[in-house]
């Protein structure tokens, strides 16, 4: 989706302004429209030395995944029970308590008023119903059976959301580890250090190395913690806009599948979810083609998503799907047996299906082991953090000791 630049006139005769989002040129036009609004001028928004960073989404939550999941199934149920689509999404809507998807489930509405598809009306949002939403919408609306695309869907975010739980319940106690650190860290170098460094500086001693550093570790806080925070956000400002660029993000996301003990959890997550979504997709009646596009951008991956891309552009060139799969690189042995074995017999979908599985359970134990494999690395920081301050401050009180029975 690209963001534009209008200017028009409304309903009344007045001047507005403002930003669309929308895949074309056109479709920002017929949003316009649709709204009220008769576009003067539409031109898309331009990036700055190839960074295009839009600061105002950092602060703009996404829809919680137990937000779409209650919502996938309320249409659900609602659209089983043979009530017009219409009239669920009103309700809906009304009822909706997250702000973010209420705003577009009434814009939504007004699509259908004037007209437009449930999947063409999502897919003006973008920030809340993904590529992967709007396709099954679409082929749920196109065969008549939208509640399945729905209970699918559903399905699908619950998988999602189970996953995520289970990574932030591996991840607690490594987090609460690094952070009481730092925060030791903070309050010895502001508030222990400097009491120790007076009482040196009286007895005149010589310093070792270790207080040495110490001490100006801790001057350097005392006296530049505000340059230093200053540096850290602009490391933090100029990573996100690394981010934002495309070779960046592909860099950044090929080195979180090769990062010591959790990039072979992320990679297994990864599979996962891709053999899930593209089996899902198959099952609808998806094209492969698409299926396989829909799949990678899934992912949240640009590393993964340009070889699948590359993958989809084989085998719309002529290709086997095992082949391109084996010469793309990023697949297990098992995934690539399995779409073997499904190509030969035609139940891609089904084998993908048992391979999600298998890998689900592969990362469940994998981050119930998680702490245990992580322990040793924080046990080793502790320890150097203790030893350095052991000697830093142990040392010369040794030293002052020896210089009072001289």
């Amino acid at each position: 989706m690209s963001v534009f630049h209008y200017q028009g006139r409304s309903l009344d005769g007045s001047k507005v302004s403002g930003q669309v989002e929308a895949a074309t040129q056109e479709l920002a036009a017929e949003s316009l429209m649709n709204k009220g609004i008769i576009p003067l001028s539409i031109s898309e928004k331009s990036s700055f030395s190839g960074f295009d960073v839009d600061i105002k989404s950092w602060f703009i939550p996404a829809v919680p995944l137990e937000v779409l999941v209650i919502f996938c199934r309320q249409l659900y149920s609602l659209t089983k029970a043979g009530v017009p689509l219409l009239r669920s999404m009103k309700g809906l809507s009304q009822n909706c308590t997250n702000k973010q998807l209420k705003e577009a489930l009434e814009e939504v509405t007004l699509e259908l008023t004037n007209g437009r598809s449930l999947s063409g009306s999502m897919q003006l949002y973008p920030r809340v119903f993904s590529p992967l939403f709007v396709s099954m919408i679409n082929v749920g609306e196109n065969t008549g059976r939208l509640d399945q695309a729905l209970h699918q869907l559903a399905g699908y975010y619950e998988q999602e959301l189970e996953t995520r739980k289970r990574i932030k319940t591996a991840t607690r106690y490594p987090t609460f580890v690094i952070s009481f650190i730092l925060i030791a860290m903070f309050i010895l170098n502001i508030k222990v250090i400097p009491q120790f460094t007076g009482m040196f500086a009286r007895f005149g001693v010589d310093l070792p190395l270790p207080t040495r550093i110490l001490i100006a570790m801790s001057e350097f806080f005392v006296n530049y913690w505000a340059a230093l925070i200053a540096v850290m956000l602009g490391a933090l400002f100029a990573f996100k806009a690394w981010l934002n660029t495309a070779k960046g993000r592909e860099r950044w996301d090929k080195f979180r599948l090769r990062m010591p003990i959790i990039g072979g959890v992320v990679n297994r997550a990864q599979l996962s979810r891709f053999s899930r979504t593209f089996a899902l997709m198959l099952q609808a009646g998806v094209p492969l083609n698409q299926s396989l596009a829909l799949s990678a951008e899934s992912l949240d991956n640009k590393f993964l998503e340009a070889r699948l891309m590359e993958m989809k552009g084989a085998i719309e060139a002529g290709g086997m799907i095992s082949s391109t799969a084996i010469n793309s690189g990023i697949f297990t042995p098992l995934v690539i047996q399995m779409i073997s074995v499904g190509e030969e017999t035609g139940r891609i979908d089904e084998l993908l299906l048992e391979v999600a599985d298998f890998y689900d359970r592969e990362v469940d134990y994998d981050l119930k082991t998680l702490t245990a494999r992580i322990e040793p690395f924080l046990l080793v920081v502790v320890a150097g953090m203790v030893l350095i301050l052991a000697l830093g401050i142990f040392l010369p009180m040794w030293g002052m000791l020896d210089a009072i029975k001289g």
